[in-house]
């Protein structure tokens, strides 16, 4: 039997709106990531290390990560990026964080800045592209071109990193027809990595003056489940992976009224997965009329899946077949993706 490999250890360092031009319509990095602006310098870095490298059941062979989000580090200066990077050195050395990562601009790029992150062993970076749609992008106040990612991309393969693609359906002016037609516009960039954070109006924001205005709608929950279950396919069908779908909760973010509105749920992502295991197994269930009770029998990890959120995904079964769900039942024999029936 294969080695079980262990998930990589994420370090986060926050950098919220650092280096960023200007405020884009939809931002509030200080709420979304509960971390207040300016506020990372290299004795913070160091700190939020030795605090990791001390926590109880730190393993130094989980490939540790330390990962700047938020902001847009190459929009630091040199000297502050050289800094909080050589903040991170003595810990890659040492073997303690294997890897670095970034999250940037695709607008923000340079051969001088992506020479830094070289020399200081930066290995993957994550382009905040949004939308590659330009009317989107222009009514988002995002600042930056499609063909800004494009030639992004293209630099940053050319230098070896890997890179990531961060994507925001349901912007201004945006649609599930135009976000499909994003979506096959990345997937032609060949990205090593994918998030799909679908845009959420945000108390204080231009969006949600935009939103009280009449002049801006998200898109609804479902509407949003929907087309990231699509992207997703897509993406993963092409050896993609999504890492990330959904904002995370913090704290500020989850204060009542910071959330104006929008497609937010807690298990957004949840949602996602659970919607594209159900797809997959249709084809296994009975037809209605065919059985009046069933048992579903499943690999023990992928019984949340059947379930899904709050046993949704039991009842849209059951609306499905006509037939009564008696049961999800662990079984391993079953093959990943797939289940077993038995019909009562």
């Amino acid at each position: 039997m294969p080695e079980k490999r262990l998930r990589p250890l994420i370090i986060p360092i926050f950098i919220s709106h650092a280096g960023c031009p200007h405020r884009c319509l939809f931002c509030d990095q200080e709420q979304i990531t509960a971390q207040p602006r300016h506020l990372t310098d290299p004795q913070r870095v160091r700190e939020t290390l030795d605090a990791a490298i001390r926590a109880k059941g730190f393993d130094p062979s989980r490939n540790t990560e330390l990962a700047f989000y938020g902001g847009t580090f190459t929009g630091l200066s040199k000297a502050r990026m050289e800094s909080l990077l050589k903040a991170v050195a003595p810990y890659v050395r040492s073997g303690m964080v294997q890897s670095i990562r970034i999250s940037t601009r695709p607008d923000s790029l340079d051969e001088q800045r992506l020479g830094i992150l070289k020399a200081y062993g930066v290995s993957t970076v994550e382009l905040g592209i949004q939308s590659m749609n330009d009317r989107v992008l222009a009514l988002s106040q995002r600042g930056q071109s499609a063909e800004d990612a494009i030639t992004a991309v293209r630099m940053l393969k050319d230098h070896g990193f890997q890179v990531g693609i961060q994507l925001m359906p349901g912007l201004p002016g945006d649609s599930r027809e135009e976000f499909s037609a994003t979506t096959k516009k990345v997937l032609a960039l060949k990205p090593h990595m994918v998030r799909l954070y679908p845009a959420l109006v945000i108390k204080g924001t231009g969006l949600a003056r935009m939103y009280s205005a009449g002049a801006y709608q998200p898109f609804s929950l479902e509407e949003a489940v929907n087309l990231c279950v699509e992207s997703v396919l897509l993406f993963e069908g092409n050896g993609i992976p999504v890492i990330r779908i959904g904002l995370m909760s913090s704290p500020s973010l989850l204060e009542k009224g910071r959330i104006v509105s929008g497609p937010w749920h807690p298990a957004f992502g949840f949602l996602v997965r659970s919607a594209i295991h159900l797809r997959d197994i249709v084809p296994d269930l009975p037809v209605p009329g065919d059985a009046e009770q069933i048992r579903i029998y499943t690999p023990m990890r992928e019984i949340p899946l059947v379930r899904g959120y709050k046993n949704r995904g039991v009842r849209k079964i059951e609306q499905i077949t006509g037939a009564r769900v008696m049961g999800v039942v662990p079984d391993d024999t079953v093959p990943m993706g797939k289940i077993r029936l038995e019909k009562i």
